[in-house]
């Protein structure tokens, strides 16, 4: 293992290496110089810079071993370390236990544990249910790991399984195997209510009071060997368990070291002696008793002895042994105690010794064991001495009585132990065939002491024995693993025991000698060790010490022992004497008879369960005598015990103590190395090294190593062929490496020097990347620079020529200062001078012209004078001449006149010619009259109009000149004058656009009224339909009251028929008369709605308005018309105006009154007539009218929804697919129609068949007498259309009724309309014209805002009809395909629509009694979900409590409680046959979860019938109170919910590690590390490809079917919320645990895809159902694992971030963290223990895993359906036939 053959060439600098030390055994160090060959001296540097010489040379010391990289060490597998040797091994174990904490470890197939003397929580039933069902090699090591690979062996090879825990004292084997029984139980638990595995468990606690102790190296110390077989069944449940023990230390009953103790048994007694069952052992505290007190020290720390002994007789009840039984084992172990304080006194003589007849302990000894007093007294002093010829007794001294009574009481305590063991194993016995079992081995490990003696050769012994049969198991996987592999086989040598063995068991063997010695009567242990010296001086394995002379050496397999020859006969004797044993047998009880009487045998037998077959034949003894002794009976049970193990496969568990101080997690490496090889570990390692230790598949070495690959061999598909290539090219020497048919096979040191290369190329690529990004960062550097330079230039030059600038500007600026001044200075004089010359020039000028001016005036009065005497001599002769024309042409003109004057008189006399004259006159003064009329009209509004425009101008041009006067008055300035024209022009354009926009509003408002006008047209075309059709029928009743008349003779039937007809008149009068009343109230209201949009009525209440009288409508009218004109402003100026508004709505109060004073009149009127007809026709009438409207109502929905599609199909269909549908649908719908326009058709058929039957006695008449049954026949015809018609007429007057309540509503909405307008007109007169035109404007917005809100509400409504109509539409398509199905029998099909009555139909299903069964098989045990798929959900929930309605309808108590109990059984039926199905109980989930809601719904309950709709109301139960059925509906409902929760978790359970951890996002992030044994142990599946792997997409789609499915079945959501939160916490659970168990996953690469699953939820609206925060403690962990972990900031940043994780989470997870490569460094011890510090605070849990059995509690809010019972369609499909629809 060293040297040269682990080191390829030789050491170079920086190697690092292992060295001896005397302290610590191995000690790190580094090569400093390269060594070459033939130099004597090594030069080497410790960790602390200590410089060391280490000599190396043939003579001397071999080359040291070399150290395994950083990254390997640590590994759960000591195989998987690169180069194996003792150094490695314990520096792996060590930081290992120190720093992670981690105390088991695999070597190979032995399972290394270290006592960490703490109570660590890896141990509980969440630890075992994450080990249960994995392979070894998946999960941390661990006892469960060993103990569930035998479980799974057991099963898969039908052999039997031992598991072997050996160890030193104190090393912890006792707990191992209790552990390893404790998975057992667990896993493998009884199969019926026998609690077999408890009854195993409760065996541990009565065998560690019996046989386990304190000693110096253990508090629990198991002084015993123990091999424990648990028996299984065929189907691998725990069916019994048998026991044997091997070697009980029955010294340490009558003697114990210094800080020992005795058995338990007897501290714990004491502890309880005060209990009053125990007062008559008479016991007081140990310390009063010597066999309990010997150690000087009676408590162990931490041990509740009083409390212990409840445990352990609680355990023997358990068991099934008496009270009356363990009283009696009590009874032994007091009289033990009492038996060690018996004194004895010796005599004078000294040979002779006695008892005082008072000693009390002698006493109570013989009282409890039901002994002789004075016998016991004498025996206990004397002994019986027989020769051939006679017997006598002979005296004892003080010292042989004293050991003679230790004899007897060890003696004792061996039978008593014995006993119980025996009882036990018949406790554990079974009935039942065995089929297989798996054995727990307990036994002491290797021990050597200052002094060893008899105990401690046995112990040696049995050691040399295990460990041979340890070797050969080794040695015999290895051949089978080259074997498979099809590897060379050579012969490795390893080391073989059997000399050993052969000189302590062979023929003249130590034992033999043993033997023969005991039976010498005078032999003695000198004797034995001469004969020792003699026989087998010449044996290798044998020595003789120098310095003694009884004394010996054997050369174990571990280390040399010498045996000190004293006590060995004694021992192997363990002589009692027989009088002492005669008087216990003749005890007064029957136990304490029983245990000392003869056997037929003293060695145990094997069980007869037990097929085991020696490997060799076992030695017999020669004689009986022989037979007896300790040893013999010792290497007989060791014989058989390993005929046992070579019988079965076995698992090797190797306990090591870490220190002898019992210090938590303190590691001593001398006594770890010592335990080490003594255990056989470092043998493991040894026979490893020796052939082919490292192993790797072909794909994980492809995975690992394709760095060093070339790119051409990547792409190939032969990933084998890659793998030999690349090695051949790395590796030189073939005989490192050899290929199999699945694994490559490396030489030890190999895979190191592949792992040297893989990081030399990665640091190469690191230098390479590191290189690239530090040019990077320089070239970026020298950028920034440069461009910091270039800025700083920029800057630099811009302020200087700033400056220059700056410059050149003020010399300019000098310049034209300069400039300006002397020109200023020359203007100056030149304006002096320009003004005194003007002054001159203007003196002179004036005086020359006022000098022309005088000239000019005196002309100018000249030309006035002549002017004026020139016009008056003209005036004066134009007067002449016209006086005298005049005066002639007044004298011309009076005599025509008196010409006409005469002519005239002359004309008068006529009459036609006045006539003439007045013809038309009339008429002119008419148009004359009404055009001025018009004309004064338009005048008078026009200068109304032209005035209010004038003041309003004229004010506004006074304010504005006002304003401009006072502005002119304080400015003198020209620019505030232009100003305010500008704001005036802006005022102006205001104006004209609030003109404008009154203009706009004033159209809007003239579009909406002729709207209205339209509608109204509309509503009066609809009216005279309904006139026509009143008229057709009045005429059709007319014909049959003429008919009636002529066909009646009887009187009294005439009488009657009169009556009717008078009844028929009144209503039809009343009915009149409400139709004009409904039409005047139309047109008055009419003009209401033409001012307010938002206002208007629906289509549905358009008509319901009250009448008025035509006057009131024309001032109505003319009153808006003149709002309309003059606008609201002036109208609200308008006092009259307001007073008529105010007068028209008193008026219309009144009459509102008025009319409900007349309706309530004609509504009583309307009930006394029809109380006193017959109701049922008219009710059927009635109801088909319903059918008729609701019909035509369909018919129009299908033609909208007709439309809808069309339209829709047209601007969507891209393809012809969608077309044909789309026909397909067409086709489907107008078939609909059809079938509804025949029964249409068939209704009108039956009216005329009435109509015929009523007419036929009139066409009977002209030939034949009328018969008196014809006219009955007829007469009741008659009455039948006469009550149809009163239906038609009392359906009338409801709809009037109705229309009346519409329109009271509608005139309330009027009147407070007035009043909001009538405070809007108050508050607009207050205001100026601008806050006028300001208001209107928010008004309208106002308005306008609430028609959008209106337009909003009215888009959502349509949107929901929508999509009733598009639920409405499937419903139609599956009825049509009904109906077509129907339509192929056209003989039946209009029998069938004529027969049914769906009208009629309640919400019931009737069934008979008898068809009970054929409905729960129908509708519950043969149907499937995808049978009801297509329909409503929960659809068998509602037709079963349909079926319960009618029962509850019908007062059936039996049938209702048949059904339910039938329903409730065939269901549980149903999941029990379907109990691994999801979708089946899924589906049944839904269905019982919506039956129970239904019988709350619809118990008539108050808290359950606020929800309900009226008709909903109406289905309620009647007669019974089903709440006890509810309840065990809501049992059985929490049933199935488990049931789908353990279906689901069974689904998802094998997917979510492979998921959530193994899957990578990346492929090969992490990449592959090397292996050990384990991850190739025979647990894993050979024979497939491999265990499947998922991925978290798979999850997420199994997620998504689940989730899918329950919609589809209808579960509430609120449910399918809760099972979506229980699965994501048993991922979050599982995963979590896998995370703290797995140290191969504890890396930064874990968990990096985890937000799928929120997103998952997101989309699935789920995030609210609490799912999410179960993930937090994954999620949490994952973050842990990639955020940093070295500084004090990162350790509060983890303290911050990890809320839901405990501190022992934590802890774990940071010491399980992993580095991926070599560049990545680990979390330091110190960091860890920061962070624990942080946490103290924390009250965390103790647990470590999560519980993944924990279940939310769930919870069934009541839901209840808005689906009404009597609109539900049952599909043909499920073959209900024999259900009646009620």
């Amino acid at each position: 293992m060293k040297g040269k053959s682990e080191i390829f060439t030789f050491p170079q600098s920086y190697t690092r290496v292992w060295i001896p030390d005397p302290e610590e055994v191995w000690k790190a160090a580094e090569i400093t110089k390269d060594y070459k060959e033939g130099d004597l001296v090594l030069y080497l540097k410790l960790e602390d810079e200590t410089p060391v010489e280490y000599p190396v040379g043939q003579k001397s010391n071999a080359l040291p071993f070399l150290r395994n990289p950083d990254i390997l060490v640590g590994e759960n597998d000591l195989t998987a370390l690169s180069y194996l040797h003792e150094p490695a091994v314990l520096h792996n174990l060590r930081v290992r236990f120190l720093e992670s904490n981690a105390i088991y470890t695999y070597c190979g197939i032995v399972l290394v544990a270290i006592n960490p003397y703490e109570q660590l929580q890896i141990y509980g039933e969440e630890v075992i249910n994450a080990y249960s069902g994995q392979n070894m090699g998946d999960m941390d090591p661990h006892i469960f790991a060993v103990a569930e690979e035998a479980y799974k062996q057991m099963a898969r090879d039908e052999r039997n399984q031992s598991i072997i825990v050996s160890g030193e004292s104190g090393a912890g084997k006792t707990v191992s195997a209790k552990y390893a029984m404790r998975f057992f139980a667990t896993v493998g638990g009884s199969a019926n209510d026998t609690n077999v595995e408890e009854k195993v468990l409760a065996s541990s606690p009565i065998m560690e009071a019996i046989g386990n102790a304190k000693t110096t190296r253990n508090d629990n110390s198991s002084r015993f060997g123990k091999y424990i077989q648990i028996g299984f069944s065929r189907h691998y449940n725990i069916i019994g368990a048998n026991m044997r023990t091997y070697l009980l230390e029955k010294s340490r009953v009558v003697f114990q070291a210094e800080d020992e103790r005795n058995y338990h048994i007897f501290y714990q007694l004491c502890a309880s002696a005060s209990l009053p069952e125990f007062k008559d052992l008479a016991l007081t505290s140990a310390e009063d008793f010597t066999y309990t007190s010997l150690g000087e020290n009676i408590f162990i720390e931490g041990v509740n002895d009083a409390e212990d002994f409840k445990k352990t007789r609680e355990a023997f009840t358990l068991l099934g042994i008496k009270n009356s039984s363990q009283n009696s084992i009590f009874k032994v172990i007091a009289s033990i105690l009492h038996l060690g304080n018996v004194e004895i006194c010796s005599e004078r003589d000294g040979e002779s010794c006695r008892i005082s007849r008072d000693d009390v302990h002698l006493q109570h000894f013989c009282r409890l064991l039901g002994l002789e007093l004075q016998q016991m007294e004498h025996w206990l002093c004397h002994r019986k001495l027989a020769t051939t010829s006679e017997t006598y007794v002979k005296n004892m001294s003080s010292k042989q009585a004293t050991n003679a009574r230790d004899a007897l009481a060890k003696h004792i305590y061996a039978r008593m132990f014995d006993w119980i063991v025996e009882n036990i194993n018949q406790a554990l016995q079974t009935s039942i065939k065995q089929h297989s079992f798996i054995g727990v081995l307990d036994i002491y490990g290797f021990e050597t002491f200052e002094v060893n003696s008899f105990e401690q050769f046995c112990i040696n012994y049995a050691n040399e024995k295990l460990q041979q049969q340890f070797n050969s198991h080794v040695f015999k996987l290895e051949q089978e693993e080259y074997m498979k592999e099809q590897i060379p086989w050579t012969l490795i040598d390893f080391y073989d025991n059997q000399p050993c063995i052969d000189l302590i068991e062979a023929r003249l063997g130590i034992l033999d000698l043993l033997d023969e010695e005991c039976k010498v009567p005078k032999g003695t242990d000198q004797n034995w060790a001469q004969k020792l010296y003699k026989q087998h001086s010449s044996s290798a394995h044998f020595q003789k010490p120098r310095m003694s002379n009884i004394s010996f050496i054997i050369i174990h397999f571990a280390d040399k022992v010498e045996y000190q020859c004293e006590g060995f006969l004694e021992k192997n004797r363990d002589t009692v004497y027989e009088e002492q044993i005669n008087i216990l047998k003749a005890s007064q009880f029957q136990l304490v008879a029983d245990l000392f009487n003869d056997k037929d045998g003293t060695v145990p037998v094997k069980s007869s369960r037990v097929n085991v077959r020696a490997l060799k034949t076992v030695p017999k003894a020669p004689n009986k005598e022989h037979r007896k002794t300790v040893g013999h009976q010792f290497r007989t049970s060791l014989h058989l015990l390993m005929d046992t193990l070579n019988a079965t496969t076995p698992h090797y568990v190797r306990c090591i103590k870490p220190n002898d101080y019992k210090e938590a997690f303190s590691f001593d490496s001398k006594r770890a190395v010592q335990q080490l090889r003594a255990c056989g570990v470092l043998e493991t390692i040894r026979i490893s090294a020796a052939g082919y230790p490292s192993r790797w598949t072909y794909p994980d070495f492809f995975n690992r190593y394709r760095v060093l690959m070339k790119k051409s061999d990547m792409t190939s598909a032969d990933k084998k062929l890659v793998c030999k290539n690349l090695l051949e090219t790395l590796i030189k020497e073939p005989d490192m490496f050899q290929f199999g048919k699945t694994k490559i096979f490396f030489r030890a040191g190999q895979v190191a020097y592949l792992e040297k290369l893989r990081t030399d190329k990665f640091r190469s690529a690191c230098i390479k990347i590191q290189k690239t990004v530090r040019g990077w960062l320089q070239r970026i550097r020298y950028r920034k620079i440069r461009k910091m330079a270039i800025t700083l230039q920029r800057y630099g030059r811009g302020y200087l020529a700033r400056r220059y600038a700056e410059f050149l500007s003020q010399t300019r600026a000098a310049i034209i200062c300069q400039k300006q001044y002397r020109m200023v200075r020359e203007r100056r004089e030149y304006l002096r001078v320009r003004r005194a010359v003007v002054t001159i020039q203007a003196y002179a000028k004036g005086m020359f012209t006022r000098r022309i001016y005088h000239e000019f005036l005196l002309h100018h009065k000249a030309m006035i004078i002549q002017k004026n005497v020139r016009s008056w001599l003209q005036r004066k002769k134009f007067r002449q001449a016209r006086n005298a024309a005049i005066i002639i042409q007044c004298a011309v003109r009076r005599m025509r006149a008196k010409r006409e004057l005469k002519q005239l008189k002359i004309e008068a006399r006529s009459a036609e010619r006045l006539k003439k004259l007045n013809t038309g006159m009339e008429n002119k003064i008419v148009q004359m009259q009404r055009k001025m009329d018009d004309q004064s009209k338009e005048f008078r509004a026009q200068n109304e109009q032209l005035q209010m425009v004038n003041a309003s101008l004229g004010s506004e041009v006074n304010k504005l000149q006002k304003q401009l006067e006072l502005l002119r008055s304080q400015q003198e300035d020209g620019g505030q004058l232009r100003s305010l024209e500008e704001e005036l022009e802006q005022l102006r354009t205001q104006l004209e656009e609030a003109h404008a926009l009154r203009k706009r509003l004033e159209e809007e408002h003239s579009n909406e009224k002729m709207d209205l006008t339209q509608r109204v047209e509309e509503l009066e075309r609809e009216n005279f339909l309904l006139k026509s059709e009143k008229e057709e029928m009045n005429r059709h009743i007319l014909q049959h009251s003429k008919s009636a008349e002529e066909e009646m003779s009887s009187v009294s039937l005439q009488s009657e028929l009169d009556q009717e007809r008078q009844r028929y008149q009144n209503l039809v009068k009343e009915y009149s008369r409400l139709e004009q009343r409904y039409e005047n109230l139309k047109e008055e209201f009419q003009p209401g709605h033409m001012r307010n949009p938002s206002n208007q009525s629906s289509p549905e209440s358009d008509s319901n308005y009250p009448s008025v009288s035509n006057s009131e409508i024309g001032d109505t009218e003319d009153a808006i018309q003149l709002v309309d004109e003059i606008g609201m402003e002036k109208a609200a100026m308008d006092i009259s105006l307001f007073m008529k508004l105010q007068k028209r709505v008193r008026e219309l109060e009144q009459e509102r009154k008025r009319l409900q004073i007349n309706v309530d009149k004609l509504e009583e009127v309307a009930k006394r007539k029809v109380s006193q007809e017959t109701a049922d026709l008219a009710y059927s009438n009635l109801k088909r009218q319903e059918l008729e409207s609701e019909n035509k109502k369909l018919k129009n929905d299908l033609n909208e929804l007709r439309k809808m599609i069309s339209e829709r199909a047209s601007q969507n269909s891209s393809s012809n697919e969608l077309q044909d549908s789309y026909n397909l649908l067409l086709s489907q719908l107008k078939a609909a129609h059809e079938e509804l326009d025949a029964r249409k058709e068939e209704v009108l058929i039956l009216r005329t068949q009435i109509v015929s039957v009523a007419q036929l006695p009139v066409v009977n008449n002209s030939t034949d007498p009328l018969d008196k049954e014809e006219a009955l026949r007829a007469y009741h015809g008659l009455c039948e259309s006469k009550k149809l018609l009163e239906a038609q007429l009392q359906t009338q007057s409801r709809q009037h009724k109705d229309e009346l309540e519409a329109l009271h509503t509608q005139i309330e909405l009027l009147k407070t309309d007035i009043e909001d307008k009538q405070e809007k007109l108050n508050k607009m007169s207050s205001l100026s014209p601008e806050a006028k035109v300001e208001y209107s404007i928010q008004q309208e917005i106002t308005r306008l805002t609430n028609d959008n809100l209106d337009l909003k509400e009215l888009v959502e409504k349509l949107e929901k009809n929508e999509r009733k109509l598009k639920k409405q539409l499937r419903i139609y398509m599956k009825k049509v395909q009904e109906l077509e199905a129907t339509r192929s029998r056209p003989v039946l099909s209009r029998q069938v629509t004529v027969q049914r009555k769906e009208k009629d139909f309640e919400g019931m299903l009737e069934y008979n009694k008898e068809d009970e069964a054929l409905l729960a098989k129908t509708l519950i045990n043969d149907i499937r979900p995808s049978t009801v798929s297509g329909t409503v959900p929960c659809l068998p929930a509602y037709i079963l409590f349909m079926c319960i309605r009618h029962a509850d309808y019908i007062n059936d108590d039996q049938k209702v409680e048949s059904l339910l109990t039938s329903t409730i059984n065939t269901i549980k039926k149903v999941l029990k046959k379907n109990n691994d199905d999801f979708e089946m109980t899924s589906f049944w989930l839904a269905n019982t979860s919506r039956l129970l809601h239904c019988l709350k719904q619809y118990s008539g309950e108050e808290g359950f019938m606020t929800h309900n709709t009226p008709k909903q109301n109406e289905h309620c139960l009647k007669n019974f109170d089903l709440t006890e059925y509810r309840q065990v509906l809501s049992d059985l409902s929490i049933q199935i919910y488990q049931q789908l929760i353990k279906v689901a978790e069974g689904i998802i359970q094998p997917m979510i590690v492979s998921a959530m951890l193994e899957s990578e996002s990346i492929p090969s992030l992490a990449g592959v590390k090397p292996m050990g044994y384990r991850n190739r142990s025979s647990s894993l599946d050979t024979d497939a490809d491999g265990p499947t792997s998922y991925t978290l997409q798979a999850l997420i789609k199994q997620l998504g079917q689940f989730h899918n499915t329950m919609q589809d079945h209808g579960l509430d959501p609120e449910i399918i919320g809760q099972v979506v939160r229980q699965l994501f916490h048993c991922i979050n659970a599982i995963t979590l645990n896998n995370l703290l168990l797995r140290k191969d996953i504890c890396s930064w690469s874990t968990g990096m895809q985890l937000s799928q699953m929120e997103e998952w939820l997101r989309a699935n609206n789920l995030y609210q159902s609490k799912a999410a925060a179960t993930l937090e403690p994954i999620i949490q962990a994952a973050q842990l694992l990639q955020v940093k972990k070295k500084t004090s900031q990162d350790a509060e940043a983890i303290c911050t971030l990890c809320t839901t994780l405990t501190t022992q989470q934590i802890v774990k997870i940071l010491n399980l963290y992993t580095p991926l490569n070599e560049f990545e460094e680990r979390v330091t011890v110190s960091f860890i223990r920061n962070i624990q510090n942080r946490l103290q605070e924390r009250n965390d849990p103790p647990q470590l895993l999560l519980d993944t059995k924990y279940t939310f509690p769930v919870l069934f809010p009541y839901s209840p359906s808005a689906l009404s019972l009597e609109t539900l369609h049952i599909p043909a499909s499920l073959n209900l036939d024999f259900l009646v629809r009620v």
